[in-house]
């Protein structure tokens, strides 16, 4: 992760703007007076930059949960903001160097917003899980161009090398997001996907409620998949292919291929290193047989005005409140000139989303953006919503 090591942390008077970096405001935490967060907007990109003493260096980098898609306006809001107030930056990663004219030029990665307002309609529609080095994804979406792709990764590099290999090759016909596909499948239209890939994805042995592969994201698939489409598991774990095998065949109807040591058209480098340590490489290809109901998701993530005072919020720190089939946590509580901020995480069990709450005198809002709009986040904003109206 990019970040200054900085012998001590200097604060900016508010709002303040400089080489089209604008700070907005800071938030302090109410429980551990070392961890200071700071809002900025770069290219309409709106995130935190986090200000915190660890293991006794004083480090400003970007808070993970509202890091950009853009990993260059990261680089340029640290850099901005270490000029503005003066730091002493002891040692840096960050790069100096421009935008790589690639990524300038490339269109393709678009961030939640963008296919939870109107998800992009086509003749074909498929979708890569966690593409890593992008081998695969680029080979299918070169070899299909009437097909458009879908590709969703949460690390960084490997999202700039497809970026750069996108605009290289002026790949027309592939979107990039940088979000969590288990959410992401629940604003998936139903019957709309021919062939959904999950290759290789982290086998979390010592915290399997992490995997891709579970109960709810199979529903969400099948719902999103077209009448013969296929959901296709592809991993060298012997504990995931197991796991997996009796998630699918724990459904009440189920179509499944299995496959051991299948050839493919192109496989990624770490496949090609198993290969060679001969290691198995197993197939789990689920087929849809059934026509979906269309999805409909009503209701909005408007507050009505808090009542609950700030100093009940702020005991809200560390709490957890449970509802039927979801939960909100109150991760943190911070303090702000005018007001309060909240962090939680919130939703169902297996796949919350982690998110920020301004409270600013009565007013309330997410930031830097609302809950992705699903069936678990909306029940959940009600709950919040009762809960800070005491």
């Amino acid at each position: 992760m990019p970040h200054l090591h900085i012998e001590k942390f200097n604060e900016l008077s508010f709002p303040q703007s400089q080489d089209e970096v604008t700070f907005n405001f800071m938030a302090k935490n109410v429980n551990h007076i070392n961890e200071t967060l700071i809002s900025v907007c770069v290219e309409n990109d709106n995130f935190f930059l986090l200000a915190q003493e660890d293991e006794g260096k004083n480090l400003l980098k970007s808070d993970k949960l509202t890091r950009p898609a853009s990993i260059y306006n990261v680089h340029k809001a640290l850099l901005c903001y270490a000029k503005m107030a003066d730091l002493n930056v002891l040692s840096s990663n960050v790069p100096h160097n421009q935008k790589n004219m690639h990524l300038e030029e490339v269109t393709a990665l678009k961030d939640i917003n963008f296919f939870a307002t109107e998800f992009p309609h086509a003749k074909d529609v498929r979708i890569e899980v966690g593409f890593g080095s992008g081998r695969h994804l680029i080979h299918q979406a070169v070899n299909n161009p009437d097909i458009l792709f879908i590709g969703l990764e949460i690390h960084r590099p490997s999202i700039e090398q497809v970026l750069k290999q996108i605009s290289i090759q002026n790949i027309k016909n592939l979107l990039v997001l940088d979000y969590d596909a288990r959410l992401f499948m629940e604003l998936v239209p139903s019957n709309l996907v021919s062939k959904i890939y999950v290759h290789f994805p982290v086998p979390w042995d010592k915290k399997p409620h992490r995997r891709v592969i579970s109960t709810s994201f199979i529903e969400e698939s099948r719902r999103a998949l077209k009448v013969d489409g296929q959901l296709e598991l592809r991993t060298d774990s012997e504990n995931y292919y197991a796991y997996s095998y009796e998630t699918f065949i724990a459904f009440h109807k189920t179509a499944l291929h299995i496959n051991k040591n299948k050839e493919i058209a192109v496989s990624s480098k770490y496949e090609d290193r198993w290969k060679k340590m001969e290691k198995n490489i197993y197939d789990v290809t689920m087929i849809n047989e059934e026509i979906s109901p269309m999805l409909e998701l009503e209701g909005s993530f408007e507050f009505s005005e808090a009542t609950l005072p700030h100093a009940k919020i702020i005991e809200l720190h560390g709490s957890t409140k449970k509802f039927d089939g979801g939960f909100i946590h109150f991760e943190r509580v911070y303090t702000l000139d005018d007001g309060i901020m909240i962090r939680l995480s919130m939703g169902s069990f297996n796949r919350p989303e982690h998110l920020y709450v301004l409270i600013n005198s009565k007013k309330v809002s997410y930031y830097p953006s609302h809950p992705l709009k699903s069936k678990s986040n909306l029940i959940a904003h009600d709950f919040l919503n009762g809960v800070l109206n005491g």
